[in-house]
């Protein structure tokens, strides 16, 4: 009960940390001091305690989109291992449950930029649609390969895979770069999109929340930093080993977390985002790998590798 609730706890919190660092890392490189740490958090409770602008061309969609995206967020986390390879919630196919969940909070996105009759807003809509619809995919690829390996299909078994075979080293390797390239994608960072941009003919995901603002832009904000940090954990469990408990897991868990965040802020400050054309090419960069992690696998599996 104790993990579950620090858990929690590390879920709710941790994304402030993981955009701070981000946030830091590029004022460093820009030659600045750079925002606190927290300040992200600070902008949250700002943006709570303001009112709400709303578009009388806007349904109920609108108003509830934000809430649920953001439960849908919260949800999906409580399967997804944080604190040494144990989730909140568990069961057999859990994974399958994580993506349809996240996959609901995302419609209710696009449904939400779509409700505005923008045609800004549509436009990124359909761009996030189609991102994301290349994105699944490597994803279930990928979580079906571990599945094999690991013999189950909870996300529990799934990350406690690193002890079984020779050959793991390298298909830790590709999954952590599989899941790195959905990190940047999900998160919409460089090279596929640029969180501070703001023109709308090459934004994805801001131009979808131009027209929210108080308590339901704060969710928006809060959602999509959590979103990070659950795929982030992923990465961080893939490569941690099962032999550190406590204080020393939850230490490494934060330290790989900002070495996470600091190469997000690197990339973002050393190469720009690519052309609007090249982005499916990036993407299904990711299917590429996730295609040779199966092959790989598979040819293990069967005996055909000694």
């Amino acid at each position: 009960m104790v993990l579950k609730i620090i858990n929690l706890l590390m879920l709710m919190i941790l994304p402030f940390v993981f955009i701070g660092i981000i946030n830091r890392t590029k004022s460093l490189w820009g030659g600045r001091k750079g925002p606190p740490i927290f300040q992200s958090l600070s902008d949250v409770i700002k943006l709570f305690k303001k009112g709400e602008v709303i578009s009388n061309t806007t349904s109920f969609v609108f108003q509830i989109a934000p809430v649920i995206s953001f439960a849908s967020i919260i949800c999906a986390g409580l399967f997804v291992p944080i604190l040494h390879q144990k989730s909140i919630l568990s069961f057999e196919g859990d994974f399958l449950l994580f993506s349809y969940i996240l996959a609901t909070g995302k419609f209710f996105s696009i449904i939400s930029a779509m409700d505005t009759g923008s045609s800004f807003e549509d436009m990124g809509a359909s761009r996030e649609a189609l991102f994301s619809s290349l994105v699944e995919p490597a994803f279930f690829m990928m979580l079906g390969t571990l599945g094999i390996i690991a013999g189950g299909l909870s996300f529990s078994d799934i990350i406690s895979f690193s002890q079984r075979g020779e050959y793991i080293l390298l298909i830790s390797l590709l999954c952590v770069i599989i899941l790195f390239v959905m990190l940047l994608t999900e998160g919409c960072r460089v090279p596929v999109d640029d969180p501070n941009t703001h023109l709308e003919l090459t934004m994805i995901h801001e131009v979808m929340v131009l027209d929210n603002s108080g308590p339901g832009f704060a969710l928006i904000q809060y959602g999509a930093a959590m979103k990070m940090l659950i795929i982030a954990s992923v990465i961080i469990n893939l490569i941690l080993p099962d032999t550190l408990f406590g204080v020393s897991f939850i230490s490494a868990f934060i330290a790989i977390m900002a070495l996470i965040a600091i190469i997000i802020g690197t990339l973002e400050s050393l190469m720009a985002r690519v052309r609007m054309t090249h982005v499916p090419k990036f993407i299904l960069f990711m299917s590429s790998i996730s295609f040779i992690l199966l092959s790989i696998t598979v040819l293990f599996v069967y005996g055909r590798i000694r």
